[in-house]
């Protein structure tokens, strides 16, 4: 394979959405990835918080090569037992009572947002106002990006869905001031990914709970980089205690293939009709069969434990070795990390690729690190090493 021609037909033929580093990536195994020239690359993005099992897990490709030989897809016309397998672990995990599958985040939330204003209607209120957070992202399809707040983002699409209102993120009074009785939903990040890696406090978010209880709105948590083991918990709102009424998740839960899952309560399920809402390719048996060997290895004690113990390894790493001259803030939860500094990142992030580090940001002035959680403590060494080097010397 030449990756001068890879890159050139990338190039010519692909839409430019991404700016790419010069890489051809081949395969991986574990938290290595190995390009056309045979280099390992040590992988601190995990694919944007997806592979958490890391690259070419052997339970995870045994499992999508036996399913790809008996059944890849039959649509959502009829029943396939990956899925409603998938479903009940879902339920049975979480405070929900049903699970409508998508293919992605961004799908998610989109139907998050449709399932609030039919509840809404259904219940007779007819309100339609959807109140979202400051350094919030939802995703880049219209209604998702209407809930998204960063205006690089958003101007060029508008006009976007309209009746969003945006409070600031962890600020109670604000929240207060812009929920009111024609809201129907209130849509938050319990941690804040492109946003900076930013988590919201206990305390406002179970202020946000009251105040949907109050004014009769849904409150939905988008967890689709947050969720599933990333924070140490396998919901990370399990962490303040807090219950919303629907979850998005997505990115991790299929292990690399794309999926993306609301997590509701009956109530919500109740206002939703046959025909009102679906996917041709969601939830197929193929994309579930992965998700189950996922969830079934992140959902042990174990997991949950080691990912924990990395995470606090990861943060007494990066306030030991890290130039602390240079360092705003470092925030986050278990394996998802942010590293605030003074400046802009973009050549740090630069300076570990040429050590064959891959970090990337959150935003112009955060790096963000969420590796495969399967990571070990010397792994974290090698990264958080390259990574210092990477600021001491750009």
């Amino acid at each position: 394979m030449n990756p001068q021609t890879v890159i050139a037909d990338e190039n010519n033929y692909i839409l430019q959405t991404y700016v790419r580093p010069e890489i051809v990536f081949t395969h991986g195994r574990g938290l290595t990835l190995y390009d056309t020239a045979g280099q390992e690359y040590l992988d601190f993005n995990a694919g944007i918080a997806v592979a958490i099992l890391g690259h070419s897990d052997p339970e995870w490709v045994t499992a999508v090569a036996e399913q790809a030989a008996k059944l890849t897809h039959t649509s959502n016309l009829y029943y396939t037992e990956p899925q409603a397998t998938l479903a009940r672990k879902l339920v049975e995990n979480s405070f929900a009572d049903r699970v409508y599958f998508g293919n992605t985040g961004t799908e998610a939330n989109e139907a998050a947002l449709k399932f609030a204003r039919k509840y809404a209607l259904e219940h007779g209120r007819g309100r339609a106002k959807i109140v979202s957070f400051t350094q919030a992202f939802h995703g880049r399809t219209m209604g998702a990006l209407a809930t998204t707040a960063k205006e690089k983002y958003r101007t060029p699409f508008a006009p976007l869905l309209p009746g969003v209102t945006f409070a600031e993120f962890n600020n109670l009074d604000s929240a207060t001031e812009a929920i009111d009785d024609d809201t129907c939903a209130v849509i938050i990040e319990p941690i804040q990914g492109e946003g900076g890696i930013r988590p919201a406090t206990a305390e406002f978010l179970r202020g946000l709970r009251q105040l949907c209880d109050q004014h009769g709105a849904l409150l939905i948590f988008d967890e689709i980089q947050c969720g599933l083991g990333r924070t140490g918990y396998l919901w990370a709102h399990e962490a303040v205690g807090v219950t919303p009424d629907m979850m998005c998740i997505a990115k991790p839960l299929a292990g690399g293939l794309p999926i993306g899952a609301v997590l509701m309560t009956q109530a919500v399920a109740d206002a939703i009709k046959p025909g009102e809402h679906g996917s041709t390719f969601a939830g197929g048996p193929l994309v579930c069969a992965a998700a189950n060997v996922v969830f079934d290895r992140v959902n042990q004690p174990e997991f949950l434990a080691h990912v924990r113990e990395m995470g606090e390894h990861l943060q007494s790493r990066l306030q030991e070795w890290l130039p602390q001259e240079q360092v705003v803030a470092i925030r986050g939860a278990g394996l998802m990390v942010g590293v605030e500094l003074n400046r802009p990142v973009a050549e740090v992030v630069k300076g570990c690729i040429a050590q064959r580090v891959l970090i990337i940001n959150a935003g112009e002035t955060v790096l963000r690190l969420v590796p495969p959680l399967v990571v070990s403590a010397a792994e974290i060494d090698t990264a958080v090493g390259v990574l210092a080097d990477a600021m001491n010397n750009e």
